[in-house]
């Protein structure tokens, strides 16, 4: 029998590349908030031309991340203290609808967020801390999810990026914050297990308001 050609897997466009790269250094703080970034110093990491650098950073800018200037570059934005508050008080008001609508909590959703403390354990061993943050967001999103109200659900979908910047920056200025996460999480988890709705709404409070008190030192 004649064999079938294997599929060539085309590599992304270049000005997705560049969109990536650049991205997921500003997320996880590679490109840090106040950073100068030059056309010609991406094209090169990247490995691609000015061109599609330009119209990956026009995307950037278009999501908030980046202030381009004419000639000079982009303008890695920093994390503004409206931008903290806004962004807590969403999630304050979204989780802790959801954990009170997900009690009492099924088995596959506990089971679930424990496989996700366990992650979250074994990433802060290795001190991967833009992994832990993915995790940690995720921990979140899959009691959203489990509210079962898709609104709400597309709403918190959209902090994703500002909570993964957010989670890399707390870790980053404050280490003990890597085992007081974890050590929350399983009290939220903990609290979902006994089926307690007050308790697992003050554990969530605690947990994301502190979110806010610890970046607004950080903000300039």
């Amino acid at each position: 029998m004649p064999t079938v050609p294997s599929a060539v897997v085309k590599p992304p466009p270049a000005a997705e590349r560049v969109y990536a790269h650049v991205k997921q250094a500003v997320l996880e703080r590679h490109y840090e908030g106040g950073s100068l970034l030059t056309e010609g110093e991406l094209a090169e990491a990247v490995g691609v031309s000015r061109t599609p650098v330009r119209e990956a950073l026009l995307r950037l800018e278009a999501e908030g991340l980046l202030r381009l200037y004419p000639k000079k570059g982009a303008l890695v934005l920093p994390v503004s203290a409206q931008e903290i508050g806004d962004v807590v008080e969403t999630r304050l008001l979204v989780e802790e609808h959801a954990v009170r609508k997900v009690l009492p909590a099924p088995r596959e959703l506990l089971d679930r967020l424990a496989e996700l403390l366990e992650r979250q354990r074994r990433q802060a061993e290795t001190g991967d801390l833009a992994a832990m943050a993915v995790t940690d967001r995720c921990f979140h999103a899959t009691i959203v999810e489990a509210a079962g109200n898709q609104i709400l659900a597309r709403l918190y979908d959209q902090l994703r990026d500002r909570q993964l910047r957010m989670g890399v920056a707390v870790m980053h200025s404050h280490p003990d914050r890597i085992a007081k996460n974890i050590t929350e999480h399983t009290e939220i988890h903990r609290a979902l297990c006994t089926g307690d709705a007050e308790a697992v709404a003050a554990a969530v409070r605690g947990h994301v308001g502190s979110v806010r008190h610890l970046l607004r030192g950080e903000v300039r």
